[in-house]
């Protein structure tokens, strides 16, 4: 066997090539391993280890922490304890007894089949060929006409230590074989090399997808079906984002869910085809798939051009006979040891002509997917071109989406933020106080949409907060009605919906009655008065849609409530916002809608405002230096501490937790204490 350090980085390498293609795997699916020999520190003899990629991780990104490491010897004797496959999950918990050192990562259930295998290096994988191949009628037939005896057909098995026998006994009868053909799941191939596995395995995945591609019926799908082509690009996402937040509160029947869209082509392609609606009802095969996308999607019976109010009741119609169907499947196949049903709302939503929704817990979740269903329809289409799309059956389904395994591997999951599956606008994000509460919101667990009249320096504040599956930056004018809607509809096409408003968008110019302009005082009441009632009414659509209630939270001012010398027009606009809160929270409280208010003064570092120009015209005003301003207005507060950016990011975060779910039409003042602000 080779040395250690060698097998690790060869292992890595193939698993981070294999892993970065789509075509090979999809995200976080399959697994390699490789063997190799190390010293016992203890003994100071070599010992022989598997390392094995670690349950949950991704082939692409893999690294050292990410893999499992045992003894060989250890791992293999496991074969005379066995119990049998009734009772072959025991084996999972008998891993953690082989592990070699500290382990490395918790061992995934596929650890046997690279284990068991006489072959140093080993490729478990999921690529879309591969499956197709192995949910044909007649897969086990072609697999014999395409690949003689150098690829062995495994009939369907759960994933478990009874698969890694069966293979291991396939390679021992078959030693000319470079891999197998795992009915309905995926393909597994060996090599004396890492070179010569990932070999193997890109020969299994290349040789069906060009036997596909040669030998596969033109349309598989059936004929374009009347009516259920894609919409043109602009009305499709107009559609898109009109059905965005319905579907979102349907969804969220059992839990709050945050979403994705895409209308990739391969989707509107399989929905504008005849058999779509019967391929579709047949749900995924691989357990990677259909663990993430559940047994089958929700799919929209209308054509393209169906009127949107038309689409949400059918719809709404859809959802309650999915949500009786998914519990009759539960309760058909659900022991009295089973765990308790997870619930029953779909995670794929389907329309003609539009798209496909998915859903899950956070972003990444929901995006993910939707990529696997993409994959589910990539292997049905193969399925398709040279036989009949058959998947595994309901039952074996159920075994898996409810199996202990799966159900304890839940239960590890990490404890939800306060705000996880709750998505964010907010205007004026790019820097100071929006960009402050942007990035509190998101490290609180929310989605967060960071609207400015700058689209580079908003995409760039979304950057320093996190991902795309985290923040996302757009630009907008507030003060031009259709490019409000705009930004909220690119918010619920980014995330799945809206439940946090932030108006902070604004600016001030500092100058007395007398100098103060008509211009200047159209200026800001556009952004802040007109602006924040633009964004508050669109955004109020969509949640007041959703069902879901919501937060809307205006940033306005102390000087909403104080009078203070040269600056009229300011002061007056932000007087309009603080009205808009009482308004808005007695009109939308009856939707769950909270309305709330944020008074802050005198930030200075980090404000945008204050870098503006404000900051020196006030300082002028007051008498002191500009450098000088934040200790000033500190001074002159009842707590004497300087207000900033992060302190109004603290008020805003709070009256978005449940802490405040009793909370509407409040305003809270972040000032450090200003006396003649109190609000009366």
């Amino acid at each position: 066997m080779t040395n250690g350090n060698d097998t690790v980085t060869e292992l890595i390498a193939r698993s981070n090539r294999l892993g970065a293609d789509p075509k090979n795997t999809n995200y976080a699916g399959g697994n390699t391993s490789a063997k190799g020999s190390e010293v016992d520190p203890v003994t100071g003899a070599p010992v022989d280890l598997l390392w094995v990629k670690g349950s949950g991780g991704d082939l692409g990104t893999l690294t050292e922490n990410g893999l499992a490491v045992l003894r060989l010897d250890r791992m293999r004797a496991l074969v005379d304890v066995y119990p049998g496959v009734e009772r072959e999950d025991e084996m999972v918990a008998a891993f953690d007894y082989c592990l070699h050192g500290r382990g490395g990562a918790a061992p995934s259930i596929d650890t046997a089949m690279h284990g068991l295998v006489d072959a140093a290096h080993v490729d478990h994988l999921h690529p879309d060929s591969g499956i197709a191949l192995a949910t044909a009628a007649d897969g086990e037939a072609l697999t014999k006409q395409i690949f003689g005896d150098r690829v062995i057909w495994v009939p369907w098995r759960r994933p478990g230590f009874q698969l890694g026998l069966d293979i291991s006994e396939i390679k021992a009868r078959n030693p000319q074989a470079i891999g197998t053909i795992l009915g309905g799941h995926g393909i597994t191939a060996w090599g004396d090399t890492s070179a010569e596995a990932e070999a193997h395995s890109l020969e299994i995945i290349d040789t069906v997808a060009r036997y596909i591609e040669v030998n596969g019926r033109p349309e598989p799908f059936g004929a374009p079906l009347p009516g259920y082509g894609a919409l043109p690009d602009a009305q499709r996402r107009t559609k898109a984002a009109e059905l965005a937040p319905f579907l979102r509160g349907l969804v969220s029947t059992d839990r709050a869910q945050v979403g994705h869209f895409t209308d990739d082509p391969r989707v509107l392609e399989f929905l504008g085809a005849a058999e779509h609606p019967r391929l579709a009802a047949l749900g995924t095969s691989c357990p990677d798939h259909f663990l993430r996308t559940k047994v089958k999607p929700l799919v929209l019976d209308l054509p393209a051009d169906a009127p949107v109010e038309e689409c949400r009741r059918r719809l709404a119609e859809l959802h309650a006979a999915y949500r009786d169907d998914y519990r009759a499947y539960y309760e058909r196949h659900a022991s009295t040891d089973s765990p308790a049903m997870r619930g029953a709302d779909p995670a794929i939503v389907l329309v003609p002509g539009v798209g496909m929704f998915s859903y899950g817990k956070d972003k990444q979740t929901a995006r993910v997917a939707g990529e696997f269903y993409l994959n589910a329809i990539n292997v049905m289409r193969g399925a398709e071109a040279i036989s009949t799309y058959a998947p595994i059956d309901e039952a074996e389904k159920f075994r898996i989406e409810y199996w202990a395994l799966e159900e304890a591997k839940l239960a590890r999951m990490p404890k939800p933020k306060p705000l996880a599956t709750r998505i964010a606008l907010v205007t004026g994000a790019a820097s100071g106080i929006g960009k402050a509460i942007a990035t509190r919101l998101a490290a609180e667990g929310a989605c967060v949409v960071i609207a400015d009249l700058n689209a580079e320096k908003a995409s760039a504040a979304a950057a320093g907060i996190g991902t795309a599956d985290v923040a996302v930056g757009i630009a907008a004018d507030v003060t031009d009605e259709t490019a409000v809607q705009e930004a909220v509809d690119a918010c619920v096409l980014a995330f799945g919906g809206i439940d946090i408003v932030v108006n902070n968008a604004g600016l001030s110019l500092s100058k007395s009655l007398l100098e103060t302009t008509a211009e200047d005082w159209d200026l800001q009441h556009d952004v802040m008065a007109r602006g924040s009632f633009l964004v508050s009414k669109a955004a109020a659509r969509a949640l007041i849609d959703q069902g879901l209630g919501g937060d809307i939270i205006y940033i306005s001012s102390k000087n909403s409530v104080f009078a203070g010398p040269n600056n009229i027009a300011y002061s007056a606009a932000k007087a309009d916002q603080a009205h808009q809160v009482r308004l808005l929270a007695a009109e939308l409280g009856e939707h769950g809608v909270k309305v709330n208010g944020i008074n802050p003064d005198g930030v200075v570092r980090g404000s945008g405002i204050f870098a503006g120009g404000w900051g020196a015209k006030r300082a002028a005003v007051y008498g002191v230096p500009e450098e000088e301003l934040g200790a000033y207005y500190a001074q002159r507060t009842l707590l004497k501490r300087e207000v900033l950016p992060e302190n109004i990011a603290n008020a805003a975060f709070a009256l978005c937790t449940s802490d405040f779910s009793h909370t509407t039409g409040l305003h809270v003042p972040v000032d450090a204490g200003v006396a003649a602000a109190f609000l009366r």
